[in-house]
């Protein structure tokens, strides 16, 4: 049959704070998510219009600074038209340079590159020059109109290496017999120097290529130089003119007029995401932080009514747990209906189970009388069997002086196990009782085994359980002499612990077969059998009910070598009368 399941139940107070809890939670979720739609959209807008508006700024910059570019190169190509001579050529071009200075150099190039004339920086000209990287042959015979080069470190003069770009044009005429362009080296730096500066938010940049894609100048230039940065530059130049979102970053590409170069604008998303949690958090919060006060007024009163009552039961409880004996409950004064049933049913409960506890107390204390009680009384029958008989048999033969003996031995044993019905007797009168057993087996067992006694006597007058030390000899001629072919011999001895000074330590010993390891730990479990007498674990458990686990009995035993058995109590003296 399928079991039924518990149905739960709720106080009204529960339902009522878990149902404003759960309409805070459900009302800030919602507002958190409508909110985080709208705002992500508005950020990823706004960061859409920040690279546009940055790419025209720069657009507009380049293309002011190009067509200044184109200015002065207009300007300084009438001022070769009207000079005669190079060298009337560089006193004017000197003096330009001088008020420009934008302009590092001025320099006609042949046909083939050749420099026709070359004035400028001040400094002077290289004598041999291994590569001017400012004439670009195919770049200037393929071009038409303005011919503008990628940013280069100009070589022509002595020590100096600035960064330009150069602009040229193709003469109409020669020009000094042999002049075919006259080229002006700009210095790049105004434009790196802008071009460094801009940020789109937090990561974003610009940079410039050409319209093959190639870079012309970006600001982590030295990064991509050295392998520490990657720009992917594919898409920007497949890319028209316009925005475009790809991956983690939005592109804007601007094209500057006359389409040499192209301004690309960069913005992280991922910062935007940043912003956009940051904003949310903040939001939540604020929502949350609102939400709360009003749930803290509606919890201020729900405690006070609630929550103290019950942590004031919980106390109780504990209390009962800790000292259940001396528990009184005061208690079902409280407001809430519900609580009140429960504290008055605790009340009845924990007077219920003071009684239980007093009962199975009591019963306890009845079980352990009996069961030290008939563990004492298991003497084993066929030992009092062999002894009569033995009695008998000397009778018959006329061994009367030791038939007396051996009935007068017997006589002190039974009396010592009655010992008035007390349980602990002292150590002296247990050994007696071991000795008298003795007498008896060595009566049986004729010129089997020895025995012997090493006892410290000032340990005699504490006391120890009755019927003790007689069950470990018993097992000891049973188990170990009984079968050993040469002379036997059994020791006790008594003696303090020398790990504590307030216990005793009755140690039987013997020369027999011995026992494995297994056998030791198996005899500590065997019930009692009729060959056994009361049993060595009938004595282990007496010992651990009456003193505690603490004490009782341990083997050490060795094949061929023999068994010692070791008891341990603690010491308890004699009371007095």
């Amino acid at each position: 049959m399928k079991a039924r399941r518990k149905k739960i139940t709720l106080s009204l107070s529960s339902i009522t704070v878990l149902s404003v809890t759960a309409a805070a939670v459900i009302a800030v979720s919602v507002c958190i998510g409508i909110f985080a739609s709208v705002y992500s959209k508005a950020l990823l807008r706004d960061a859409r219009v920040s690279t546009e508006q940055t790419a025209d700024q720069t657009a507009l910059f380049i293309n002011n600074y190009l067509s200044g570019m184109k200015e002065k190169l207009n300007l300084i190509n009438g001022i070769v038209s009207d000079t005669e001579t190079s060298e009337e050529l560089s006193g004017r071009i000197s003096a330009l340079t001088y008020i420009q200075n934008d302009i590092y150099a001025v320099t006609v190039y042949g046909k083939n590159g050749e420099i026709v004339s070359c004035t400028g920086s001040g400094a002077a000209l290289k004598g041999s020059i291994y590569k001017d990287a400012s004439f670009d042959k195919e770049l200037f015979e393929t071009s038409g109109g303005y011919i503008l080069s990628a940013p280069h470190v100009q070589t022509l003069f002595e020590n100096e290496y600035p960064w330009v770009v150069t602009l040229a044009v193709k003469t109409d005429e020669p020009v000094f017999e042999n002049g075919a362009y006259i080229a002006i080296d700009f210095n790049f730096s105004e434009i790196a120097k802008y071009i460094s500066s801009i940020g789109v938010g937090r990561q974003g940049y610009c940079y410039i290529t050409d319209i093959s894609g190639n870079i012309v100048y970006h600001p982590q230039q030295q990064l991509l130089f050295s392998g520490l940065k990657d720009e992917d530059v594919k898409p920007i130049s497949k890319m028209t003119d316009g925005t475009k979102s790809e991956k983690d970053k939005i592109y804007t590409v601007k094209t500057s007029d006359g389409g040499n170069w192209r301004i690309v604008s960069v913005a992280y998303t991922g910062e935007l995401a940043a912003e956009r949690r940051t904003q949310i958090i903040i939001s939540v919060a604020i929502t949350v932080l609102s939400c709360a006060a009003v749930l803290l007024i509606v919890l201020a009163v729900y405690s006070k009514i609630v929550n103290a009552p019950v942590k004031a039961l919980i106390r109780e409880i504990k209390q009962f747990e800790r000292n259940a004996n001396g528990f009184t409950f005061s208690g079902g004064d409280e407001t809430v209906k519900e609580l009140r049933v429960i504290s008055s049913t605790f009340g009845h409960m924990t007077g219920r189970i003071k009684q239980l506890m007093e009962q199975v107390r009591r019963e306890e204390t009845e079980l352990r009388k009996t069961e030290l009680k008939a563990l004492q009384a298991q003497i084993n029958p066929h030992f009092l069997y062999n002894t009569l008989d033995s009695i008998q048999w000397m009778c018959e033969r006329g061994k009367t002086e030791d038939a007396a003996k051996m009935v007068s031995a017997l006589a002190r044993l039974f009396r010592i196990s009655i010992s008035k019905g007390r349980e602990l007797i002292p150590i002296k009168d247990e050994l007696r009782h071991a000795e008298n057993y003795l007498l008896i087996q060595s009566y049986r067992y004729k010129d089997q085994f020895t025995y012997s006694f090493d006892v410290d006597e000032s340990l005699c007058g504490y006391l120890c359980n009755k019927i003790t030390v007689q069950p470990l000899i018993e097992n000891a001629i049973y188990h170990g002499l009984d079968r050993l072919v040469d002379e036997g011999e059994i020791k006790i001895t008594v003696k303090q612990a020398p790990d504590d000074r307030n216990d005793i330590l009755i140690t039987v010993s013997d020369n027999g077969v011995g026992m494995t390891k297994e056998q030791c730990e198996a005899i500590l479990k065997k019930e009692r059998s009729d060959s056994s007498g009361i049993g060595v674990k009938n004595v282990n458990d007496r010992l651990k009910i009456y003193f505690g686990d603490k004490y009782g009995l341990t083997i050490e035993s060795e094949l061929d070598v023999g068994t010692s058995v070791t008891v341990r109590i603690p010491k308890q003296e004699v009371p007095k009368q």
